[in-house]
Formats: structure tokens, C-alpha cells, sequence
């Protein structure tokens, strides 16, 4: 299984949140790998603007590649980047698990419509827990849910074709 991260990773604090969840994600699934962009290096170098081609097919190869996708939609607006990375995924069929641990409110369940809409399912772990561990738990848990019946794996290798399908949500 090929599991991309789409997560803003421009603070300290996200790229170090988005490695904890790649390797909690790649610890429970035995032999998946874990396609985490802010690993990308086009020419060795990270943010080169000389190379931002590169790194844009880069990411578009990795969606094209996953078997899934989880997002991290935090933040008042989710970011730009992980925006384009869930349509693009949706486009391609992609089951697309959303993760919001950000407890402020927004149009759909917190998010914006057309980022919670993509989404085949929303795992919120919210922050007040500060439970990193507890979170990234829950989010695997979700991952695992997708393949675990005929009708879960049906719905985790095809394009959702419908605005009911199932979402799942922390209580």
C-alpha cells in the first residue's frame, strides 16, 4: 500500500507532526510506504525555485502513485498546496481521508465545502487531547477501516460516485 501525506510543511512544528503521523502510519502497515513531499529534493536542494518543476511532477507522480491519501486540514483555511493535492486526488479516484485536529468552525464540519467534499472520510482528533500519539492512533485506525470488509475495500479502490458516501468522524 502507497499512502501520501498532504500536509502544510512550512514550520518546524508541521514537518515534525508530519513525520511522527508518516511513521506511525508506515509502523502499522507492514511494508507500506509513506509518501511524504517535504522529503522531496529535486537536485538535492529543498525550496529551489530553480527546480519547482520538478517538484511539482514530483508530488503529481506520488498522488498518481497512492493507493490513498491523507490530508491534513488544519488551520482557518486548509493550506493551498494540501487544497490542490485533495482535488487532484479526488479526480483521480483516490479515497481521500481528512484529518482535522483544528476545533475552530467552518462551513462543513470545519472545513471549507470543497476540501470536506473530496474527502471520503474526515477523522477529527481534535487538539485539545495534545495527544499526538492519541491522534495519529485514531487517524490509522480510520486507514485500516478502508480494506477491512469486501464493501471497505470497494469503496477504497473506487472514485466515490456520489455526495452520500460514507464519512466517518471522531465522536
Amino acid at each position: 500500500m502507497r499512502i501520501y501525506l498532504a500536509a502544510p510543511l512550512f514550520t518546524q512544528a508541521e514537518r515534525a507532526w508530519n513525520r511522527a503521523l508518516a511513521d506511525e502510519i508506515a509502523a502499522a502497515f507492514a511494508g507500506a510506504e509513506v509518501i511524504l513531499p517535504q522529503d522531496f529534493r529535486p537536485a538535492g536542494r529543498y525550496n529551489d525555485d530553480r527546480h519547482y518543476s520538478a517538484l511539482f511532477d514530483r508530488c503529481l507522480g506520488g498522488l498518481r502513485r497512492a493507493d490513498a491519501v491523507v490530508a491534513v486540514l488544519d488551520g482557518a483555511d486548509v493550506d493551498s498546496g494540501v487544497a490542490f493535492e485533495i482535488g487532484f486526488a479526488h479526480a483521480l479516484g483516490k479515497p481521500v481521508l481528512g484529518v482535522r485536529t483544528d476545533y475552530r468552525p467552518g462551513a462543513d464540519r470545519g472545513l471549507n465545502l470543497m476540501c470536506a467534499r473530496a474527502c471520503r472520510f474526515l477523522a477529527r482528533e481534535f487538539a485539545f487531547q495534545e495527544d499526538w500519539r492519541a491522534a495519529a492512533a485514531g487517524i490509522v485506525r480510520r486507514l485500516k477501516a478502508l480494506g477491512e470488509t469486501p464493501a471497505a475495500r470497494r469503496r477504497f479502490q473506487s472514485p466515490a460516485a456520489k455526495d452520500g458516501r460514507e464519512r466517518e468522524e471522531s465522536p
